[in-house]
């Protein structure tokens, strides 16, 4: 029986042999593609070749590609684990033919691959075929049907509707027939009576799809119309895991050695045996998938947060965690103790997963604690709400309570209603399901974005000069209309551009494009588009066809190339200072501020922060001239001692930007020399994460106006104190005296509080046998509040103490404290103080016992204390 390694290995050793290019895997987390977050299919590597965007250098290549998936017709992230062939992270081979090879080859080769190499049974094998959209004028694809006749007997080439054999990449863009391989694991018994044909796309888990063959032929332009594409791409993606499930004899993808060595060392952790109960199998499940996941987003650049990408990977990782807690009892972190095991199995095909095993434990480790203190918070506040309902009598949990635990805390609607059944409680599902629809209603406006149909001007490629040159002469290639949160602008692309595009954290250029006869129409942003740039324009010239100016903003592209050269000999300067694991985890660059992300384990000191921006400004005043080199292959390019960063897609070729020693992969702009640059500063230096550090700096005139704003604040400081030119010892000085004074303050109030709180003692003011101390005085909240507890314990009796405090005009306090046996008779001082603080135009609350209110209506002060006194049935 082969191993999953062996199966991995065997494709592309196939392949290979069949003249393809092995590439590796993109990175699972895109950069530099606004219309996705995740690589989710083989081809998204591809896309710009496929849209016709660049030239392909290979015409045939195959490779192993991680993908993750956790929305759409593919998977739903809450199904991961319930059944046995849907995952999150999964890994796709596929083979690609870019104009060269199509139909005949690639169904020839795939029933050449699973029978004759890795001896699957031909008699478990279907193949589905497009039938056909008479409204869209497509017939069916008899070609395809034709070339596995060839293979299959006829009843075994299934039509298949649009939904499942027709495949496009979006509403516009490449798309086309697929034939798709499906097997049949049932046992023989099995067969006999129900025949496969009968289970074929329709959810079984052992007749299931493994291979996806698309024959891209079509272009679909934004009227839904169909073009005939000029060069023909194929595209195959196969399910990794569900392939091993196949080639070694199991039932559930989690069976092969995929997924079982996670298993077992889970079962091991928790003491709970796989296979003996449904929902701890589950939950083993959910872990053993969602930790790959979540291990390869973090070396691929990607940490959990709350916001886009980060979200998601956040949102599995809480997932596994809820499932651990539930189901298999885990109190504590345990998530990150399944990483070595991950590592022996898949670290030899990815090695980033060894190369930054510390990073990728330290953060999930932190993740998985920061959450279980959540899911506690959440808990207690399910309980509450539990109780609450019991009061009222009622038996059902609203939506909306429901779904406030699922957005705050990350409880799913399972584990709310378990918790609920537990005491005799349901939810309100219809309710919770509103809001989660309001949900995505507000996350689909918030993206949409309606492109129209590129209007072709001329045909060719566009060229970036910008490396050379800040205007050149220029043609519009093509553009279309966007509409985009209630806005509309044009994507403009040029045949020849100086504009920086928006990619490895710099931000795209501004500028102008100038036509014939000398109008100037303005170019807002640039961005990256299926690596296409793009320059966004409000308005679109008179005449499309003139040749015109393209004229970058000048002096913002010098500020941004000084902060991203700044940016370089900082990196270097941290390996310097703090040691060579550094290394960068994002950046953000712009003409006004340098962000950098960098992995570290601990907060920098105030003297290691000094040493950086030392060795920064002695590489400045060097003024090091720029080393460019383009076109390197990438090997001489690390021989040269630039660093590949795990999470970038490099291509077999790529620039160096060299100023000294500091050597680095980059295809951003940069200044001449780095005297440029003028001045560096760190503005601040902080954790966004656990092992993850981020550094802001200013550069140029931008770290002048900090100095300035800093001079100017220490001089005003100075002022204060007289000039005196012992500016610390004069604060230390101060701050004694600050300390001495507020402790003869503190003696004073106590001696105070002691003097009033002897005098109500003395008085007897009693109703319905209760001490009452209704409190009007001129006396500080807090000093109050000292003064209720202090007399709460001194009390055997009954009592209730009402207080009213003004401290300025526009500032008062109204605080209730009650005794235990009024409370437990039904009285409760939040209630009270709440009745009342409406007469000083405030609010406020607390527990039964105890409660305040501020407020900003000082003479309503007294009303409000009536108002208490009469409600609690204790006025005169």
């Amino acid at each position: 029986m082969l191993t999953s390694k062996e199966i991995r290995e065997s494709f592309k050793s196939f392949f290979a042999s069949k003249g393809h290019k092995i590439v590796p895997s993109a990175p699972m987390v895109i950069k530099g593609d606004p219309t996705l977050m995740f690589t989710n299919a083989g081809m998204n590597q591809f896309k710009d070749i496929i849209l016709g965007n660049v030239e392909a250098k290979y015409t045939r290549v195959a490779d192993s590609q991680k993908c993750l998936r956790v929305s759409g017709k593919h998977n739903d992230l809450e199904e991961v684990g319930h059944d046995t062939y849907h995952h999150t992270m999964f890994e796709m081979l596929g083979n690609w033919s870019f104009g060269d090879y199509f139909k005949k080859e690639a169904i020839e080769w795939a029933w050449e691959y699973l029978v004759s190499v890795l001896g699957l049974d031909p008699d478990r094998l279907y193949a589905t075929v497009f039938e056909g959209s008479p409204s869209e004028g497509l017939s069916r694809d008899d070609e395809a049907a034709s070339y596995w006749a060839q293979f299959l007997p006829a009843e075994r080439i299934i039509n298949g509707n649009k939904h499942d054999n027709f495949w496009e990449m979006g509403d516009t863009g490449p798309c086309g027939p697929c034939s798709e391989i499906h097997i049949d694991l049932r046992p023989d018994e099995e067969r006999a009576r129900v025949n496969g044909l009968e289970l074929i796309n329709k959810n079984h888990p052992q007749v299931i799809e493994i291979w996806n063959l698309v024959f891209m032929q079509y272009n679909r332009r934004a009227d839904s119309s169909l073009d005939a594409l000029p060069h023909k791409v194929i595209d195959t993606g196969m399910g990794f895991e569900r392939l091993c499930m196949a080639i070694q004899g199991k039932t559930s993808n989690y069976d092969t050695d995929v997924f079982q060595p996670l298993i077992s060392t889970l079962a091991t952790m928790s003491g709970i045996r796989y296979g003996d109960d449904a929902s701890t199998d589950i939950a083993m499940r959910v872990v053993a998938d969602h930790i790959r996941t979540i291990a390869f987003a973090i070396t691929d650049g990607q940490l959990p947060s709350n916001a886009k990408a980060g979200y998601v990977i956040r949102r599995i990782l809480r997932r596994a965690v809820r499932y651990g807690y539930t189901f298999l009892h885990c109190r504590e972190a345990f998530m990150y103790r399944l990483l070595p095991t991950l590592i022996d199995t898949m670290g030899d095909a990815y090695p980033e997963l060894q190369a930054q095993r510390e990073l990728i434990g330290r953060v999930i480790k932190e993740e998985e604690e920061s959450f279980l203190r959540t899911l506690e918070t959440g808990i207690r506040l399910l309980d509450k709400k539990i109780a609450e309902n019991k009061a009222a009598g009622s038996t059902t949990l609203r939506g909306t309570d429901a779904f406030e635990l699922y957005d705050t805390f990350g409880f799913p609607l399972d584990l709310t209603a378990l918790i609920l059944a537990e005491n005799g409680m349901t939810v309100d599902e219809a309710g919770f399901d509103t809001e989660m629809q309001k949900q995505k209603e507000r996350a689909r406006n918030a993206a949409a974005m309606e492109a129209g149909d590129w209007v072709v001007i001329r045909e060719g490629e566009s060229k970036f000069s910008g490396y050379d040159f800040t205007e050149t002469e220029t043609e519009i290639l093509r553009y279309r209309l966007v509409k985009q949160k209630n806005k509309e602008y044009y994507q403009v692309v040029l045949s020849d551009t100086p504009f920086y595009a928006e990619m490895g954290g710099q931000v795209g250029d501004s500028g102008q494009l100038i036509d014939e006869s000398g109008v100037a129409y303005d170019i807002f942003d640039t961005k990256r588009e299926n690596n296409l740039p793009v320059h966004l324009m409000k308005k679109l010239p008179e005449s499309t066809t003139d040749t015109f100016v393209a004229r970058i903003h000048e002096e913002k592209r010098r500020q941004a190339e000084a902060n991203h050269t700044a940016t370089h000999l900082m990196h270097e300067a941290l390996r310097d200072v703090l040691g060579t694991h550094v290394e960068q985890k994002g950046s953000f660059v712009s003409p006004e501020v340098l962000r950098f992300d960098f992995s570290h384990f601990g907060k920098m000191s105030v003297e290691e922060i000094r040493k950086v921006e030392e060795l920064v400004a002695q590489r400045i005043r060097a003024d090091y001239r720029r080393e460019e080199f383009r076109d390197v292959p990438i090997a001489e390019a690390q021989a040269m001692g630039a660093m590949a960063l795990f999470g970038e897609k490099y291509g077999e070729e790529v620039r160096v930007m060299k100023y000294g020693s500091s050597v680095e992969l980059c295809g951003g702009t940069h200044i001449p020399s780095t005297g440029m640059i003028g001045t560096f500063r760190i503005v601040s230096e902080s954790s966004i994460a656990s092992g993850i550090r981020r550094i802001e700096a200013v550069t140029g005139a931008n770290a002048e106006r900090l100095t300035y704003e800093r001079e100017d604040i220490l001089l005003a400081i100075k002022e204060l104190f007289n000039n005196n030119p012992n500016l610390i010892k004069s604060i230390e000085k101060m701050l004694e005296e600050d300390v001495q004074l507020k402790k003869q303050v503190a003696d004073m109030k106590q001696e105070r509080i002691a003097r009033f709180k002897k005098t109500l003692l003395e008085q007897d003011i009693r109703r319905r046998g209760i001490r009452v101390f209704a409190i009007k005085e001129l006396m500080q909240t807090e000093m109050m509040k000292d003064l209720a507890f202090q007399i709460a314990g001194e009390m055997t009796e009954s009592f209730a103490i009402v207080a009213g405090t003004i401290e300025s005009e526009n500032k008062c306090a109204l605080t209730v404290m009650l005794s235990k046996d009024l409370v437990e008779s039904g009285m409760d001082a939040a209630k009270l103080v709440r009745s009342a603080a409406g007469l000083i135009q405030g609010g406020g609350g607390g527990q039964p016992h105890f409660a305040t209110a501020g407020g900003k209506k000082s003479e309503g002060i007294h009303a409000a204390i009536e108002q208490i006194l009469k409600e609690a049935d204790l006025a005169n």
